[in-house]
């Protein structure tokens, strides 16, 4: 039995790894049992540690603002969020996104796109690149980079493939 989260998934949640149970977050359920409403900027994702063996996000952490001060503290929403992807995955599960990426300009045209990645923002997540400073960032998972390119049929989206690893210090 595998399981799939679809991050601000809209009314139906994407399956790409045809998983048996597909889940979703988004702002509002749209009528689906299967959507949980939740603002990962400031809530996390609601589901327990190790749920998902596969989670997506298409056109979504370009939307998670990199800081934030929420009642006077400081955060780092985005990191935070890779984090709980990282809680939520079982070992191995993966994370693949879809997101307008710099330099194209659709990165920038939205103006709810508060967060510009590029392909090196990725190395801050995974093993081999600078994820020790994602770590002091407040991002504590570790994965691996399995895959990163550009998408064929969307050029200027940037395509994230990480497995989630056991932490190279734990």
């Amino acid at each position: 039995m595998t399981r799939t989260l679809d991050l601000g998934c809209g009314g139906e949640p994407k399956n790409p790894f045809n998983a048996d149970e597909v889940y979703g977050i988004d702002l509002d359920t749209f009528g689906n049992e299967n959507i949980r409403i939740a603002d990962v900027i400031t809530d996390g994702i609601p589901f327990e540690d190790g749920y998902f063996d596969y989670v997506t996000g298409y056109d979504f952490i370009e939307h998670i603002p990199r800081l934030l001060y929420i009642d006077g503290q400081r955060r780092a929403p985005f990191m935070e969020l890779m984090g709980e992807i990282w809680r939520v995955l079982k070992m191995d599960g993966i994370l693949k996104t879809h997101t307008p990426a710099v330099p194209y300009t659709q990165a920038f045209q939205d103006p709810t796109h508060v967060n510009f990645i590029t392909e090196a923002t990725v190395s801050y997540f995974c093993r081999g690149g600078m994820v020790s400073l994602g770590n002091l960032y407040g991002f504590d998972g570790e994965f691996e980079l399995l895959n990163q390119h550009w998408d064929e049929q969307y050029s200027y989206h940037l395509v994230w493939e990480l497995r989630k690893v056991a932490r190279s210090d734990s």
